[in-house]
């Protein structure tokens, strides 16, 4: 399974690293722009990510955003909802609203709140 991992927290970055890839190949970004890039650059080649795993606050373009626009490229691919990669956002806010954005607006797979729960975390992977 090909990840993406996307935080800007060294610390977050690397659990989540250590955590997934005995299950695969990870790939890390710091910031949306960082995904949004590996991301469509993952997919014109034709070996998308399976599983990105986005953080909310993030500097110069926030997992919200980063999430509405990896959707909106898989859209522009061609992609069915049924074969798009599986995003979990992982963040400190425990907000209905963010929660509603990600869900609801963005379309997001899954919501995880920090600190990661590994047992949860590869329990939704399963």
């Amino acid at each position: 399974m090909r990840t993406l991992i996307v935080e800007d927290d060294f610390t977050s970055r690397r659990l989540l690293q250590l955590i997934l890839e005995p299950h695969g190949e990870c790939h890390l970004a710091e910031n949306g722009v960082e995904a949004v890039n590996a991301f469509t650059q993952t997919l014109a080649s034709g070996e998308p990510y399976a599983l990105v795993c986005l953080d909310i606050m993030m500097p110069e373009m926030d997992g919200q955003e980063a999430l509405k626009t990896i959707r909106q490229a898989e859209k522009a691919a061609g992609i069915d909802s049924e074969d798009e990669a599986k995003i979990v956002m992982i963040s400190a806010l425990d907000s209905p609203n963010a929660v509603i954005e990600a869900y609801y607006r963005g379309g997001c797979t899954s919501y995880l709140v920090k600190p990661i729960d590994k047992n949860k975390l590869l329990g939704l992977l399963r």
